[in-house]
């Protein structure tokens, strides 16, 4: 009886072939040239994250690194990671402009927000000083933000659209 290296004989065989042909010579490269494309647009979206300064500088590194041959994709995924500390020097921030916009639009959304937190804090701050483990620099904290409580308004009921 011989021996078969294939589950599949004759035509099966060929067929198989055929697609597994088709795959390497068309499915492989568009999936390696997609997974390097994205792994080279990471450091862009890194930076877009955590509202790097210099986020523009970062995504001109990221496409020279595709021209380049990704020879340059470590140096922007270092840049996207670091803290701009020359950056803050020189210009009074370590963020991004639109960092400040979105903060802006964000204006009276974040209030109930902040009333809940500013609830949340005062009461764990009292749960603590029951316990009688609140240090003096909490304590401190605990009256400032009873002095602050009366003042955050809460904004009135967003009508939901149906």
């Amino acid at each position: 009886m011989p021996a078969r290296a294939s589950f599949l004989s004759g035509e099966a065989l060929d067929t198989a072939a055929d697609i597994l042909a088709v795959v390497i010579l068309f499915v492989v490269p568009i999936a390696a040239i997609a997974a390097f494309w994205l792994v080279h647009v990471l450091p862009e979206k890194i930076a877009e994250k955590r509202h790097h300064p210099q986020k523009d500088a970062i995504k001109t590194l990221c496409l020279l690194s595709l021209v380049f041959g990704g020879m340059l994709w470590p140096l922007a995924w270092l840049w996207a990671y670091s803290k701009p500390v020359l950056h803050k020097m020189a210009y009074g921030t370590d963020k991004h402009d639109d960092y400040y916009k979105e903060l802006a639009e964000k204006d009276g959304k974040d209030a109930h927000e902040l009333k809940q937190d500013v609830d949340r804090l005062q009461r764990e701050l009292d749960v603590l000083e029951q316990r009688g483990v609140l240090p003096e620099e909490l304590s401190r904290i605990r009256e400032e933000l009873k002095e602050v409580q009366p003042r955050i308004v809460e904004p009135p009921a967003r009508k939901e659209a149906r």
